[in-house]
């Protein structure tokens, strides 16, 4: 093997909710190998935003105003593309939400909106780009999974029935379609330093660190919060030749959390 394995000329890549943070990262990633970008954000201005980032980054990609969580709009999305740009060989399923209250406090309504974009949107766009996949001969999926795929905290009840939920979905999507050459895994990111992020972060009016930056430090080995170009490396690999019997996977990019018990208490 060599390096061109990870070479993704004249691929087409659709990252969806990548107007900034992890899915910019992850797609500015793929475009320096080669692809082709292909985005969507819910609304004109955040869409209008994120071409303006990837102008600014040096890429020309493609923006689509799109609620993954509409099937015959997601379907017309895919569409488009198809007719604009080409067939999708790689899709990450990006876009999510989280809303952290404690389980009895938290709406019905509440629940089922997270379950909804975080579970069911990629459902619904890998239902859409499989088609044609199968056609082309092959394809890439990548669900961005969570921590929380395999670990329960307080407040985000919804969130992780969402991601466990959608490692399940990986994992069956890989099983159904793998005869297709289609490939379906997940990246589960660690704890990562995103604008979303930074108040968890902030020094203290004392000079200490916010108590949960302390507890993320002291459950990550590498002792530091990932960055959203840490993730790229990974969505590389599953995007590319050099994964092609990779299937059905969960790569955890946290710095080593899920294999770590933790502290002794001094």
């Amino acid at each position: 093997m060599d390096l061109k394995s990870f070479d993704l000329t004249g691929k087409v890549a659709l990252v969806t909710g990548a107007s900034y943070g992890i899915g910019f990262a992850i797609a500015k990633g793929l475009a320096a190998c080669g692809a082709t970008i292909c985005f969507n954000d819910i609304n004109d201005e955040l869409m209008q935003k994120g071409l303006a980032n990837y102008k600014e980054a040096g890429i020309e990609a493609h923006g689509y105003v799109c609620d993954v969580t509409d099937e015959p709009s997601v379907q017309a999305m895919v569409k488009k593309i198809e007719e604009e740009v080409g067939v999708i060989n790689i899709l990450v399923n990006n876009a999510g939400i989280i809303k952290r209250i404690p389980m009895i406090e938290m709406e019905a309504a509440d629940f089922r909106k997270v379950i909804d974009v975080d579970l069911n949107a990629p459902f619904i766009c890998a239902k859409a780009v499989i088609p044609s996949m199968i056609k082309n001969g092959g394809g890439k999926i990548i669900n961005i999974c969570s921590m929380m795929s395999e670990f329960g905290r307080e407040t985000v009840s919804a969130y992780a029935a969402a991601k466990g939920g959608l490692k399940m979905l990986t994992k069956n999507i890989a099983s159904e379609y793998g005869q297709y050459n289609i490939q379906c895994n997940g990246i589960g990111p660690g704890y990562i330093a995103t604008p979303q992020t930074a108040p968890l972060r902030e020094t203290q009016p004392d000079g200490s660190r916010h108590p949960f930056d302390q507890f993320i430090m002291a459950k990550t080995p590498a002792n530091r919060w990932g960055e959203p170009e840490d993730l790229a490396g990974p969505a590389v690999f599953l995007s590319s030749a050099a994964s092609d019997f990779v299937n059905g996977l969960i790569l955890y990019v946290d710095g080593g959390i899920a294999a770590y018990f933790g502290k002794q208490p001094s």
